[in-house]
């Protein structure tokens, strides 16, 4: 039988992570490609904020071909799409006909990515879909993975939750209504050891920043929306 060709969308996360490691596991699929979105005016994953050295080596160390989308800075959607339907193009033309994210319960974006594929002919698959994020993060850690918190939202972390290793007291401590994922965007990890892997990525932690963004506007939004929210960035060097 022949296995179905898939590109799968990397963040340089747990989430990515272990759904990549589902997808290995499923004898339908192979994986000939990881995509990530990178952040060209600073070399950076974008919203991790890791740096593409890092990015290089953990790919390498996967072992499957990496291609990279390169992005201006706060890209407007009709840009991302633009470069998105580039790249998307390219690997249909290549043979791919699906293609995999390691989204978990957020419906809209599940939908909206599922909308744009459509129109080019692939399928979009999640392999931990709705799976409790408790139980996720807990096969995560249980499978060997190992993962670093990269960037947070302040709204929820200070400035020395960033650059903390993920371990089964994580849970335990975090604040409510964050999800054990973070799902919701409330925080971003660089994953640097386990099954994936054919050795651990090294690095070490660099400076801790904060930076302020504006808050996309719709027609929807009351004036009392706060126009800014932060993040705390912590860099890691190879």
């Amino acid at each position: 039988m022949n296995k179905i060709k898939t590109y799968f969308n990397w963040s340089t996360g747990k989430d990515s992570a272990l759904a990549l490691h589902h997808l290995l596991q499923n004898s339908n699929y192979t994986v000939d490609e990881l995509v990530t979105t990178v952040n060209s005016h600073y070399n950076r994953v974008s919203m991790h904020g890791l740096r593409k050295e890092l990015l290089i080596a953990q790919t390498q160390a996967i072992g499957i071909s990496s291609t990279l989308i390169e992005l201006p800075e706060m890209p407007s959607m009709a840009i991302y799409e633009e470069k998105m339907l580039e790249k998307v193009s390219r690997l249909k033309n290549n043979g791919f006909t699906h293609t995999a994210f390691g989204d978990i319960f957020l419906e809209d974006l599940r939908t909206y990515r599922e909308k744009q594929l459509g129109r080019l002919g692939l399928k979009a698959i999640f392999p931990i879909w709705k799976h409790n994020t408790k139980d996720l993060l807990n096969e995560f850690l249980d499978l060997g993975f190992k993962t670093i918190i990269v960037c947070a939202n302040s709204k929820y972390f200070t400035k020395d939750f960033v650059g903390t290793i993920i371990d089964k007291n994580f849970i335990d401590n975090l604040p409510e209504g964050v999800d054990p994922c973070g799902e919701n965007g409330e925080f971003h990890t660089f994953c640097f050891d386990g099954p994936i892997f054919k050795k651990p990525i090294s690095f070490s932690i660099g400076e801790k920043v904060y930076r302020e963004y504006s808050n996309p506007k719709t027609d929807n939004d009351s004036v009392c929306k706060s126009d800014k929210y932060g993040i705390w960035y912590c860099d890691l060097i190879p």
